[in-house]
Protein backbone atom coordinates (compact mmCIF):
# COMPACT_ATOMS: atom_id res chain seq x y z
CA UNK A 1 0.00 0.00 0.00
CA UNK A 2 1.44 3.34 -1.07
CA UNK A 3 1.39 6.26 1.31
CA UNK A 4 0.38 9.69 0.09
CA UNK A 5 3.30 12.15 0.22
CA UNK A 6 3.04 14.45 3.18
CA UNK A 7 2.13 18.06 2.53
CA UNK A 8 5.43 19.05 4.12
CA UNK A 9 7.46 17.09 1.58
CA UNK A 10 5.44 18.54 -1.29
CA UNK A 11 6.15 22.04 0.00
CA UNK A 12 9.85 21.25 0.45
CA UNK A 13 10.13 20.00 -3.14
CA UNK A 14 8.27 23.02 -4.53
CA UNK A 15 10.40 25.41 -2.46
CA UNK A 16 13.67 23.82 -3.59
CA UNK A 17 12.52 23.90 -7.23
CA UNK A 18 11.73 27.59 -6.83
CA UNK A 19 15.14 28.30 -5.32
CA UNK A 20 16.93 26.43 -8.11
CA UNK A 21 14.87 28.17 -10.80
CA UNK A 22 15.45 31.59 -9.26
CA UNK A 23 19.20 31.02 -9.02
CA UNK A 24 19.39 29.83 -12.61
CA UNK A 25 17.36 32.79 -13.89
CA UNK A 26 19.49 35.21 -11.88
CA UNK A 27 22.69 33.82 -13.35
CA UNK A 28 21.22 34.16 -16.85
CA UNK A 29 20.30 37.79 -16.15
CA UNK A 30 23.83 38.51 -14.88
CA UNK A 31 25.35 36.94 -17.99
CA UNK A 32 23.04 39.00 -20.19
CA UNK A 33 23.95 42.27 -18.48
CA UNK A 34 27.67 41.51 -18.88
CA UNK A 35 27.29 41.00 -22.63
CA UNK A 36 27.84 44.15 -24.66
CA UNK A 37 24.66 45.43 -26.20
CA UNK A 38 25.00 47.10 -29.57
CA UNK A 39 22.06 49.29 -30.50
CA UNK A 40 22.26 50.37 -34.10
CA UNK A 41 19.69 52.49 -35.84
CA UNK A 42 19.25 51.99 -39.52
CA UNK A 43 18.89 55.20 -41.54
Amino acid sequence: MKRKPDLLWVLVVLFSLGVVTTGYTQSLWERQSEAPINVTQQP
